[in-house]
């Protein structure tokens, strides 16, 4: 699933090309996609709207939007899911088979396809409400941090998964923080001692970081097709230093660890895979 880094790296990439554009019509392929919102609502609401901005919300993309009467500006959000992918193709190219929502924006389609329909694009923002604070921001503090670790006893990698805590880290950038800042993944998060919490909270802001400047420099694909690697999008044949490559733990059972030469390991946490070092990470 697309974490913090590769919603905001797609952010960055649509705002230019949406921002100014007026959606035409509106097309429903899947309405599951829209829910709870309904699709005379959505098409109704989405008409003659023009995009004002895009900006990013732990995994959630925030389109801003202006009605054609001018009234007051109103929010559409887009959820990935576990398949999604958004990009903006010529009118005159085939839709792709799972195209969920296809925005005629003129000369161009915004298209959103899912093909397994997991994600979202509403008008709902209840979802938004529940996040936590965003991992590189100001809110996003040692005090508190720390603070809410020690209301819980779960795992301390299946807390960091929890959106209420900090919104954005998921499976991927949990795991490789825990190695970046030595900590066992079976540690209970009330348990993780005040120096590992702030090595912990360092670890969390320079690995998303890492991936979000990784992603901005090299030569992505955002059209469509199929998608490849750890970027959902796929990337450009022969694009060197590609951003899996980076990765410590994650995916990597059996390699040597970086640091100690001992071989990564995996574990079931919450019915997703943590992979860690036994050495560097020791509970």
């Amino acid at each position: 699933m697309p974490e913090l880094p590769e919603v905001e790296v797609l952010v960055r990439h649509l705002r230019p090309l949406l921002c100014g554009k007026t959606i035409r019509e509106t097309g429903v392929r899947r309405k599951k996609v829209l829910s709870p919102t309904s699709v005379a609502r959505f098409k109704k609401t989405l008409r003659g709207a023009k995009f004002i901005e895009l900006t990013r919300r732990g995994k959630y993309l925030l389109f801003r939007l202006r009605p054609k009467n001018r009234r007051a500006d109103f929010v559409l959000l887009g959820h990935l899911g576990m398949t999604g992918r958004m990009f903006l193709a010529s009118k005159t190219d085939p839709l792709p088979k799972h195209a969920a929502v296809v925005l005629d924006l003129g000369a161009k389609n915004f298209i959103y396809e899912d093909t397994r329909y997991f994600g979202r694009l509403t008008l709902d923002l209840s979802s938004v409400a529940k996040l936590g604070p965003e991992p590189l921001s100001d809110e996003f503090s040692v005090t508190g941090f720390t603070r809410e670790l020690k209301k819980s006893r779960q795992p301390i990698k299946v807390k960091l998964l929890d959106q209420s805590l900090v919104a954005g880290v998921g499976n991927i950038y949990a795991s490789e923080a825990l190695f970046h800042a030595g900590i066992s993944p079976r540690c209970a998060a009330n348990k993780v001692t005040a120096p590992q919490t702030e090595q912990l909270w360092h670890s969390i802001r320079k690995i998303l970081t890492e991936a979000i400047a990784c992603g901005s420099t090299l030569p992505l694909n955002f059209s469509a097709g199929q998608s490849g690697g750890l970027f959902y999008f796929g990337r450009t044949a022969g694009t060197p230093d590609y951003y899996s490559e980076r990765l410590c733990v994650y995916d990597q059972v059996g390699q040597p660890c970086i640091r100690c030469g001992s071989g990564i390991r995996r574990i079931v946490q919450a019915a997703r895979s943590t992979f860690y070092c036994p050495r560097c990470q020791k509970k």
